[in-house]
């Protein structure tokens, strides 16, 4: 584990590991939680590693596992359900390269990993909890799949703390979807620097303090809008509806534009 790469070899791989994997591309990372034995248990949409039901999913998909995988004959996806599927760790990786999320980091080591999704300042609890949580999960869905309120890294996330964001949330806990999304957003909020300045560096730097600054403010470890929630009362909420994440329609997938 370094502060370049999280990348580990598979004899390191403990139970109850927060793994990820990079696809073509580096677009996005597909997240789980190692269980032993081989297995991995993650979340998806209707078994598809990432999807938004628009246009946008066909770049999504283009960064995906090669077609030319194959996955074994006890990881067949299914084609519906809840979208919490367990796989074998080669289907997992799907050809990639294995890594593993680190948690507990400082300030300096998560501001240090430019792109999200890697690390977090949030505290894990003990390897049999996370276990126990991504089971009970497997066998109870996780709500309605949203690639950035509800997604396979906020899936891992829960499973290692515990911590889920609140009703009425307008971002999920992952990593990688304030990245998308900051990324942007700093630069948007940097722009009236013109006014002041017209020296590109200072623009350039001034949005990278405020995309760092986004993304620091957005951990799951520092925010305020979480709450500890037991598994159990978790999935007893959701069946309720008492936990709501809007799955997009599947027509919006023929939109020529985002819904």
């Amino acid at each position: 584990m370094g502060l370049l790469s999280n990348r580990i070899g598979r004899s390191s791989l403990k139970p109850g590991d927060h793994i990820y994997s990079w696809r073509t591309a580096y677009i996005y990372a597909h997240h789980g939680i190692y269980v032993g034995d081989d297995r991995v248990i993650h979340f998806t949409r209707r078994g598809q590693e990432v999807g938004t039901g628009t246009v946008l999913d066909l770049i999504l998909v283009s960064s995906g596992p090669s077609r030319g995988h194959t996955h074994c004959p006890t990881c067949v996806p299914p084609n519906e359900g809840h979208g919490v599927v367990s796989s074998c760790l080669n289907c997992f990786l799907a050809g990639g390269v294995l890594y593993r999320f680190e948690y507990s980091v400082n300030a300096a080591h998560f501001l240090a990993k430019a792109r999200g999704g890697t690390c977090t300042l949030a505290v894990s609890d003990a390897n049999d909890i996370v276990v126990h949580r991504a089971k009970h999960i497997l066998q109870n869905g996780f709500g309605c799949y949203d690639v950035f309120k509800n997604n396979c890294e906020d899936f891992a996330i829960y499973c290692k703390t515990g911590l889920l964001v609140l009703e009425g949330r307008t971002m999920g806990q992952s990593g990688q979807a304030v990245s998308i999304i900051g990324g942007p957003i700093a630069a948007i909020l940097s722009s009236p620097m013109r006014l002041v300045t017209t020296n590109v560096y200072g623009m350039a730097a001034t949005a990278v303090g405020v995309y760092c600054a986004s993304r620091y403010a957005t951990d799951i470890g520092m925010r305020a809008d979480v709450a500890k929630v037991e598994v159990e009362d978790l999935t007893r909420r959701l069946s309720m509806g008492l936990f709501q994440v809007i799955e997009p329609p599947l027509a919006a997938i023929a939109l020529p534009t985002t819904s």
